[in-house]
């Protein structure tokens, strides 16, 4: 590493592990959110300068670059405006940092001050897939190895529990109560709100599979999906989810139209939601669910989601056709190049 690059990635460590916790007292979860940000603008810049990460420095972070990134944001990961707003805050407040210990920065700031925040016109438009596209997209992983059994579990659990990405990523393996007469999750939110999120026999049984795969020695802490480097475990990262999530949806939708090309995440939370809310789950008791502060919140995203809500209230919330199927779980070691040095530098 050259000398300005190692002089930007010291700026970074110190911005994470020591100024964010320490001096601001922020919360581990805003750490976690600025971290994902800083990670995901280098590797932009990685894949736009088609350099490696160790060759980032501040010369790299022009606005026509976090301007770009921006727009990738919005474009290629299918972002809202709040997250992209959010994106660009995280980048702003790590230069400002940067610019009042190096006053070489300062150029920076007046650069990422001018990119202006971008207007949030809510829309209640949310995209979704049927119970049949559900069906479809569980079938593509193979269960006969570990990635697949793995990746069969994660999403049977975050269709089943409607949580979000990252909440599911932190869950612990204490937070499962399969044992329950009736089980259920202990989900930690946004705000580090908890909330209990039961779960289904057969999500149970997935649960148990893949437990007794990656977790034969349980002990209190251990996460509940993990990666593995250097025989050190570690939290998945929401990049893994998402790409293993999109390969399935891209192979599902071959299979079935039904099933969306451009798979995401947040697609099993809206969904599941949905297939509640059609089902004629009272409002109040959805928004409880899903661990949203306000009703509006909820009423706003799914109120008006489409047209067949009504005539569908009486179905079942979970049909026949809803695809809790009989499998296996599993996790494969992930391996990244550029690992250690994100280690190093407080971004992993």
């Amino acid at each position: 590493m050259s000398e300005k690059s190692t002089h930007f990635f010291k700026m970074v460590r110190d911005f994470l592990t020591v100024y964010l916790p320490d001096q601001k007292a922020v919360s581990p979860n805003t750490v976690k959110a600025y971290r994902e940000a800083l990670n995901l603008l280098l590797s932009y810049i990685c894949v736009r300068n088609g350099i490696g990460l160790g060759k980032i420095s501040f010369e790299h972070l022009s606005r026509e670059a976090v301007e770009g990134f921006l727009d990738y944001l919005e474009k290629e990961r299918h972002c809202g405006v709040s997250t992209r707003n959010h994106r660009l805050a995280s980048i702003r407040s790590f230069i400002k940092y940067a610019s009042a210990r190096d006053v070489g920065v300062q150029a920076y700031v007046n650069e990422m001050c001018a990119i202006p925040l971008k207007k949030d016109i809510k829309t209640p438009d949310i995209k979704f897939f049927s119970e049949s596209a559900l069906k479809t997209i569980l079938e593509q992983p193979d269960t006969k190895k570990k990635k697949g059994l793995r990746n069969l579990f994660f999403m049977i659990l975050m269709y089943d529990t409607g949580a979000r990405n990252q909440e599911l990523l932190d869950l612990q393996l204490s937070d499962i109560h399969a044992r329950s007469k009736s089980p259920y999750v202990v989900i930690t939110g946004k705000g580090g709100k908890t909330r209990l999120v039961p779960i289904m026999q057969k999500t149970v049984d997935h649960f148990k599979k893949y437990a007794a795969v990656f977790h034969p020695d349980p002990t209190s802490g251990d996460h509940l999906f993990y990666t593995e480097r250097k025989g050190e475990r570690f939290a998945m990262s929401p990049d893994s989810t998402e790409k293993f999530i999109k390969k399935y949806g891209f192979a599902a939708h071959g299979v079935n139209p039904e099933a969306p090309v451009s798979l995401n995440p947040h697609m099993f939370r809206h969904s599941r939601s949905l297939h509640l809310y059609r089902s004629g789950m009272p409002m109040v008791l959805l928004a409880e669910w899903l661990g949203h502060a306000q009703i509006s919140t909820t009423l706003h995203y799914y109120a008006n989601a489409d047209t067949e809500m009504k005539k569908n209230a009486i179905e079942k919330a979970t049909s026949k056709l809803n695809p809790l199927i009989a499998g296996e779980s599993a996790y494969l070691d992930w391996e990244d190049d550029e690992a250690l040095l994100r280690q190093l530098y407080g971004l992993s």
